[in-house]
């Protein structure tokens, strides 16, 4: 039976798609408006004589936030993810106009209808950027965990059907989320900001964002939950309707991975039974498996049968699943798709997941209404505890395709800033003006980190970081995951001293004999049975459910546990104090926050996690449902900024929210698996992530979880792919924000994935040496994110907004300014397509190309067209952009080694280039207070001039003279990625600009 809360929420997804429910519709008498310091403010009398109010508030020339309330005052409750720092004031003005107020600023125009409360964002010329729907805002009423609050939504009209980025790492392949319906609910895997980026219609002056600032789960598109199957027409496999034929082997596994044989070929014993649906999705729903079927292999099941809908058009159907899955509709293989590349012939055909983090995945199936459609699902469970389900959704309207739309699960009131931008850099650097700047992270963060689940003792650690040394694999950062304590005390924050036995002297060790940096794997979970358990329960300052209802965790034969409440002031101050006595002063560098969803107990439905996570200390779990880990990582970016000021904070965290850059926070893509469809899907990952406005992103090269037949001792088949998968992966890692390799069995460092001298090994070291060659470019990067809100892994429509084209590429991106990324994510391929954007608009008469060099050989290639790039196993396809200037450093074996002396800047002729070459000690704030240096260097390719500017700026340690190699690659001069060939200009920098002339 539906409860009240639930009869609300439906009410809400009615009333969200067809208009209604308690909008700013009013009479048209008595509209009231007054002027504030920042805006306006416009009271709406209903009929029932309550009154609504809108503000509207200049938060600087580009930014104006709205905010509506039901009633007749707004939620005084403090904004989580704004910084909270007073923006400079902005002049301004408004002005009415018959039964509308015009809200002005320099930059932009807000209109506010005083009949409807409608508002409209235009340019400085009076077009429309966006606009509200005129009934697109919507307050249900509802008492939630016994508050009374409001199911909220709003929708604006995207009429220009222009593309929309952000919303966070999705892990469903996109990067235009326009059409598209995504739940931001924080789980593993798959991280969600609640900021929307778009470029906007005609030209570089229209880029606009919207950042939604709510706490609670958030639905963008269509709110309305998938359905199960039995919402649908279901037939047996003979055509009796009533349900899919549902076939249980418990030793046909084998018989499926080697083919494609229907389940009825196999002779083993099998359970059948009719289905109405396919839901095995959370812990709970494990019941319902028939009892005499195990889920440990060699267990599969076939759901077998026909299906018809109600309505015509293209419908989505969203299978969540561990294991192996087929999915074949109309005779159709539709997941995996037929297109999509083979792995090795005993899994050909056939997608992975491991079984404890199942993945999702959209499927669009165009039906016919009352049409009957074949339809079978194949898979194979992979473990005691695994997941499926399949549900649907029916078609979208044309009017749901172009309009955008966020609806929350709970909010006093509606509350979003509009960002309008000349370009989506800009309208970044607003999201950042209101939820803080990203520091630069210590410069050792940005070489590479070795990593594994897990280091097993202080002796396993110390002998890893030897061998990088004595292979002279460059390395900067060695990282313990987690269970480095004694078994039964999770939480204590200490070191099993049988395993560890000088914790303090290993770190010392590492610092001070290998160059490396330690980062440490901190939970913010409790076993019971620990000391800091105790304290914390009696403090109040712990999530109760999990213990009272005695859950045990996967380790050994399970322990009770718990978390922390972040959201309590006191209980983070205690957690840092807890973490600094314990670690930090044994000098720990960084700290690693998994399970900041957060993942109090893993495959639970969303009720149950809000109630592991209750009571919260500010308000109900459902209202601050996915700002865990923004309070986490405040935990511990203020306790270390108190415990030792200049020393730059670095955190690695699964979960995050919208501020969490001001944390210094970066952020991985979860525990992906890994498989050749997972790291495409990173691609797309990282540059939607990037996209929302935090610039530091990562994943686990290699993918966290792998097959078995990876493990322990692998086939020669499976072994050769392992490599190349790995391999690939490596060359796409070194051109993220952070360069870092992680995962479980098998041993992911680079010289236990291939052996010494083989093409894997060589590649892997190659992209390895130039990773560090490239740290000048990185580095400069990094202060250009924070000087300028910079993002660094970009997506093309970032730089190439005007190419249509452009905007829906989803499989490569731009490194900075000037490199063309291009990850091979295909087993055995030795070429891939390339896009190369066009960027160039020629005025009449001439003839200028868009340019685009090859990295490594410096041939020329015009752009605005696709090619097919060689891409031999040693190397990953990469592009430079003409006008680009490519600082590159010497060789190194750690970031500190020595400074940034001698540096070859290679400049690609063909377009007028610029770039600034950042630097600072690399270690403190100092940078904070202006302690940094900017030589800025800029090419003219008309005069063929290359000019370095007087370096701005100084610090402690500065070079104040350095010699620079220059390099000019055109198309007449195509030159190779040598480092060790002869420079066509050598200049003796001393801070004093210099110009050169490129020699004909």
């Amino acid at each position: 039976s539906m409860d009240i809360k639930q009869i609300y929420v439906t009410y809400l997804l009615v009333t969200l798609f067809i208009g209604g429910g308690l909008t700013l519709n009013g009479c048209q008498q008595n509209k009231v408006y007054h002027k504030t310091d920042r805006g306006i403010i416009v009271s709406i009398h209903k009929r029932d004589n309550q009154t609504e109010k809108l503000r509207l508030e200049v938060m600087n020339e580009h930014i104006i936030r709205i905010t509506a309330s039901p009633n007749d005052d707004f939620s005084r409750s403090k904004s989580l993810m704004r910084t909270h720092k007073d923006l400079p004031s902005v002049a301004w003005k408004v002005h009415r106009y018959h039964d509308s107020l015009m809200l002005q600023t320099k930059a932009m125009k807000a209109m506010v209808s005083l009949k409807t409360g409608q508002v409209q964002f235009m340019d400085t010329s009076g077009h429309i950027l966006l606009a509200e729907k005129k009934d697109g805002r919507t307050f249900i009423p509802d008492t939630v965990e016994g508050s009374p609050s409001y199911h909220i939504s709003q929708r604006w009209e995207n009429k220009n059907q222009t593309a929309l980025y952000g919303l966070g790492g999705n892990q469903l392949g996109w990067t235009n989320i326009q059409g598209k319906d995504v739940a931001l609910i924080q789980r593993n895997s798959e991280v969600y900001i609640p900021f929307i980026l778009s470029p906007g219609a005609r030209n570089k002056n229209e880029a606009y964002g919207i950042l939604w600032d709510n706490n609670s789960i958030t639905h963008f598109g269509d709110p309305h939950a998938y359905m199960p199957l039995d919402s649908l027409q279901l037939y047996n496999q003979k055509g009796k309707p009533g349900g899919l034929t549902a076939t249980y082997l418990p030793k046909g596994a084998s018989d499926l991975l080697g083919s494609e044989n229907n389940h009825s070929a196999s002779t083993h014993s099998e359970v059948k039974r009719e289905e109405k649906d396919i839901d095995y999705q959370f812990l709970k729903d494990q019941r319902r498996f028939p009892k005499a079927v195990s889920l440990a292999p060699p267990t599969s099941v076939q759901w077998e049968g026909y299906i018809s809908s109600p309505y015509s058009g293209k419908h989505t159907f969203k299978i969540y699943w561990g294991g192996y899955v087929k999915i074949w509709i109309n005779n159709k293989r539709v997941f995996p798709a037929t297109s999509f590349p083979s792995s090795t012939s005993n899994r050909e055909g056939w997608i992975w997941r491991q079984p404890w983090n199942p993945a999702e995945k959209l499927l669009e199936v165009p039906m016919e209404k009352g049409e009957k459609y074949p339809i079978k699902i194949q898979w194979i469970p992979d473990g005691g505890e695994s997941y499926i389900s399949l549900k649907w959704k029916k078609p979208k309207t044309v009017q749901q395709l172009h309009q955008i739309s966020l609806a929350s699960e709970m909010g006093q009131n509606i509350d979003y800033y509009f960002i309008a931008g000349r370009n989506m850099d800009s309208v970044i650097s607003g999201y950042r003006a209101l939820t803080g700047k990203a520091p630069v992270m210590p410069q050792w963060a940005y070489g590479y980190w070795q990593s594994r689940e897990h280091y097993e003792s202080q002796k396993q650690i110390l002998q890893v970081v030897q061998k990088f040394r004595q292979k002279k694999f460059p390395l900067d950062n060695i990282v313990q995951d987690w269970f480095y304590w004694e078994e039964d005390q999770w939480g204590s924050q200490q070191f099993d001293t049988t395993r560890y036995p000088d914790p303090e002297g290993m770190i010392d060790t590492l610092h001070k004999k290998y160059h490396t940096h330690f980062m440490i794997s901190v939970w913010p979970k409790f076993y019971v049975d620990t000391k800091p358990f105790k304290r914390f329960w009696d403090k109040g300052w712990l999530y109760k459910k999990s213990v009272e209802d005695s859950t045990r965790d996967w380790v050994g034969d399970g322990y009770v546990s718990t978390f922390y409440d972040a959201f309590n002031e006191d209980a983070r101050k205690a957690f840092w104090h807890l973490v600094d006595t314990s670690l930090f002063k044994l000098g720990v560098d960084a700290w690693w926050m998994d399970a900041s969803e957060p993942d109090i107990v893993s495959n639970t439905s969303i009720q149950t996690r809000k109630e592991l996570m209750s009571p919260v200390a500010i308000g109900s779990s459902t209202e601050y449902f996915n700002a865990y880990s923004l309070e986490n990582e405040k935990t511990f970016y203020k306790g270390q900024r108190r415990e030792k000021p200049n020393q730059r904070v670095f955190i690695l965290t699964r979960s995050a929210f919208a501020g969490s850059q001001r944390f210094a926070a970066a952020t991985w893509s979860g525990d992906i698996g890994a498989t050749w469809w997972d790291m495409r899907n990173q691609i797309a990952t990282g540059i939607s992530f990037s996209m929302s406005g935090i610039p530091y992103w990562t994943m686990d090269i290699g993918g966290f979880a792998t097959e078995h037949r990876y493990q322990q001792h692998p086939d020669k088949k499976s072994k050769a792919e392992w490599q190349e998968q790995f391999t690939r992966w490596y060359q796409f890692g070194a051109f993220c924000p952070l360069f870092r390799a992680h995962g479980q069995p098998p041993a992911r460092e680079p010289f236990n994935v291939a052996l010494e001298g083989s093409p894997a090994y060589q590649s892997m070291l190659y992209y390895d040496k130039l990773r560090y060659r490239l740290m000048p470019y990185i580095y400069s990067l990094a202060g250009d994110v924070y000087l300028n809100n910079y993002t660094m892994m970009r997506g093309l429509a970032m730089d190439f907004s005007e190419d249509s084209l452009a905007r829906n590429v989803k499989d490569e991106y731009l490194f900075g300014p000037d490199l063309l990324i291009n990850p091979v994510y295909t087993y055995k391929a030795r070429s891939r397509e390339v896009y190369l954007p066009a960027y160039n608009k020629p005025s009449a008469g001439t003839s200028i190309e868009d340019l685009w060099y090859n990295l490594y050989t410096g041939e020329s290639l015009t752009g605005g067209q696709t090619i097919t790039a060689k891409a031999p196993l040693e190397r990953m396809p990469v592009f430079v952009k003409a006008g680009a200037i490519i600082p590159f450093g010497p060789a190194l074996q750690y970031t500190g080694q020595k400074p940034a002396d001698t540096i070859t800047l290679f400049v690609y002729t063909g377009a007028d280039g610029h770039f600034n070459l950042y630097e600072d000690d690399g270690l403190t704030y100092d940078y904070e207070k202006g302690a940094y240096s900017i030589i800025s260097m800029t090419y003219n390719d008309t005069n063929h001039t290359l000019t370095l500017g007087n370096r701005q700026g100084a610090f402690d340690g500065m070079l104040k003279e350095r010699v620079f190699r220059i390099k000019w690659i055109s198309p007449a001069n195509p030159q190779s990625l040598d480092f060790d060939a002869a420079a066509d200009k050598i200049i003796e920098y001393k801070g004093k600009a210099v110009t050169v002339v490129l020699k004909k």
